[in-house]
């Protein structure tokens, strides 16, 4: 079962010239940003794209990404309320693999990102 924890690092980094729109989900009133790091068995096992889907289905933009350590980072920005049920499912056991803990952080949307992506 995965558990939360503190602030992460080494997350993915929107200023790689993704650019905002004006239909990003950032761009709406009271938008916020999730910061993630996600550790456990994440790599190989379908985590990044199974993890986009469920962001796109609940409309946010961003991207996720392996890490070097085995671990996957992620940011999505969008409403808060959509933001939290994006961090329950990624504590919930139904990801793919087997997440071990999450750390994650909520801060203010930046922009930047159009859509989801995997990297």
């Amino acid at each position: 079962m995965a558990r939360h924890a503190g602030p992460s690092s080494e997350v993915p980094d929107p200023s790689d010239g993704a650019r905002p729109s004006e239909g990003d989900a950032s761009s709406e009133a009271g938008a916020v940003r999730l910061t993630a790091r996600v550790f456990g068995v994440v790599q190989g096992v379908g985590f990044r794209y199974w993890t986009r889907g469920k962001a796109e289905e609940l409309g946010l933009t961003g991207e996720v990404k392996n890490l070097a350590d085995g671990s996957v980072g992620l940011v999505a920005e969008g409403p808060q309320g959509k933001i939290n049920e994006l961090r329950t499912w990624l504590n919930s056991g139904r990801t793919p693999g087997r997440v071990e803990r999450v750390e994650d952080s909520i801060s203010a949307a930046e922009g930047g990102f159009r859509g989801f992506r995997a990297r």
